[in-house]
């Protein structure tokens, strides 16, 4: 399921060093504005320990994690709405994104210059935040006119420019959509067809030092800052040194720091749950995968991501829970005590579901 977050922020704010570790690839990472124009996209394996518990069982010869793509995106300077700094190219990009995760910077050193001349994570914030959203309103200024037309003409439902007209208010405000839709003032299904940068799901990761990640009540103000969007906070220096390592010596490195996650990991599942992902299961002598769906999705649909004649030929999922299946110790154990739950074409697939989909070639 190709969908992707975009990395973006400020120049200098620790975006390349950030996707470098996410991805373990060698992008540029230069202490000046701009060192990233094009963007580089990375995939990451999503962070699933049950995969290899159930490689265990079964015996699999591999393993085969879902994946969250992002993005790095060049930074994005106070006029970019305006072409400012690169800013209609950046703009671009991040609007081709499924979600946007926004990197701010909370950590002091005189030897990587802040492109405002201070740090202040709150300003930024609202830097990039004004960028995008006098972009969207450039985009509603040709859209709404052209939707009165379509209106008047029968083309186009009133609720569609009812909604633009909200988005529109909301923007003239300084809000942006993303956390209006949140709050129920929007219908985030109309807002969608617009294709504004504001509605999409926000992430906001902070860069800090390990002073800053000590801090519990400064990272309370932090996140307090972009609520309801998740904060994630991390120290990007520490993430790139602990992915240098071989696995051992990196649970040693977070231990020694008295960290239970590393802060890339956690970036990873906030991301794919963002972008209203989640998981189901399926494991066999060759391997163990989790596999990528939408929320909500159903069976049938579920079975399409493996191969699209599981979908035309559905007929059932044989399906137990990982916790369940974990629990009893074997799938011919789960099998001998009837907890294999035959589904049929309505069922909503769970997270953590372990299948085997029957069909018809």
């Amino acid at each position: 399921m190709a969908l992707t977050i975009g990395i973006a922020g400020l120049p200098n704010v620790g975006k390349s060093t950030i996707f470098n570790a996410l991805t373990r690839a060698n992008v540029l990472a230069a202490n000046y504005p701009f060192a990233t124009i094009e963007p580089n996209v990375g995939v990451v394996p999503l962070p699933d320990a049950r995969l290899g518990v159930l490689a265990e069982m079964f015996k699999s010869v591999k393993i085969v994690p879902a994946t969250v793509s992002f993005v790095d995106i060049a930074g994005i300077v106070k006029g970019a709405s305006q072409g400012e700094g690169l800013g209609n190219q950046f703009l671009a990009n991040i609007r081709e994104a499924d979600a946007i995760c926004q990197v701010t910077r909370a950590f002091a050193d005189p030897d990587v210059v802040h492109v405002e001349g201070k740090i202040d994570p709150a300003s930024d914030i609202e830097t990039i935040s004004t960028e995008l959203i006098l972009a969207d309103l450039q985009t509603l200024e040709k859209t709404i006119p052209r939707l009165k037309k379509e209106v008047t003409g029968k083309k186009t439902p009133k609720e569609v420019l009812t909604a633009a007209e909200q988005c529109d208010a909301i923007l003239n405000e300084g809000r942006t959509l993303s956390s209006a839709i949140a709050k129920g003032e929007l219908d985030g299904n109309l807002v969608k067809q617009f294709q504004l940068m504001t509605s999409k799901p926000f992430i906001y990761v902070f860069n800090m030092d390990s002073a800053g990640l000590a801090d519990e009540a400064k990272k309370a103000e932090l996140a307090a800052l972009v609520a309801p969007a998740e904060a994630v906070f991390l120290d990007g220096q520490f993430e790139a040194e602990l992915v240098e390592l071989d696995e051992e010596d990196a649970k040693e490195m977070l231990a020694d720091a008295g960290i239970e996650e590393s802060g890339l990991d956690k970036l990873a599942r906030v991301g794919f749950a963002t972008l209203g992902l989640q998981t189901f299961l399926t494991a066999g002598e060759k391997e163990s995968r989790a596999w990528t769906i939408r929320q909500g999705w159903t069976a049938p649909q579920a079975a399409g991501v493996i191969h699209t004649d599981f979908e035309r030929g559905f007929i059932k999922a044989d399906v137990i829970s990982y916790d369940e299946l974990v629990e009893i110790g074997s799938l011919h154990k789960a099998h001998e005590l009837g907890k294999i739950r035959q589904e049929g074409k309505d069922y909503v697939m769970r997270d953590g579901d372990v299948v085997e989909f029957k069909f018809n070639v």
